[in-house]
C-alpha cells in the first residue's frame, strides 16, 4: 500500500513593502507569531483577527514551526527597521525637546 503525502502551501505572501501577510488579508505574519508565542491558541488568534480563517492561522503557525529560524530572522529585521523608524520620528519631532520644555513649565508652575 502506498502512502500519499499532501502538502498545502502556507498562505503567506510578501506585500510591496516586504511585509509577510496572511493570505489576501492585511494581517501580518508578525502579529500571528507574536500572539502564538505569547501563548494564544490558533482559535484565540483567529478571534482577535477575524478577517483571517482558522485554517490560515494554522497554516501560518505550521510554517513558522517548520521554518522557525527563517521567521525569527525576518522578525529581527522587522524589529530593527521599526527601531530605526521610531528614532527618525523622535528626531524629527524633537521628543526630548518637548519633554524638557514640559518639565520646565511644570517646574515653573510649582514655583509660582
Amino acid at each position: 500500500m502506498s502512502t500519499a503525502t499532501f502538502t498545502e502551501p502556507a498562505t503567506i505572501r510578501l506585500d510591496a513593502d516586504g511585509v509577510m501577510r496572511v493570505g489576501p488579508s492585511r494581517l501580518s505574519v508578525d502579529a500571528v507569531v507574536h500572539a502564538y508565542n505569547e501563548g494564544a491558541s490558533p482559535e484565540e488568534i483567529q478571534m482577535r483577527f477575524d478577517s483571517v480563517s482558522l485554517a490560515d492561522i494554522h497554516s501560518v503557525i505550521a510554517y513558522y514551526l517548520r521554518h522557525t529560524g527563517e521567521i525569527e530572522d525576518y522578525l529581527s529585521r522587522r524589529d530593527e527597521l521599526a527601531k530605526g523608524v521610531r528614532k527618525r520620528i523622535e528626531e524629527r519631532q524633537g521628543i526630548q525637546n518637548i519633554r524638557e520644555r514640559l518639565e520646565k513649565r511644570i517646574a515653573n508652575r510649582v514655583q509660582d
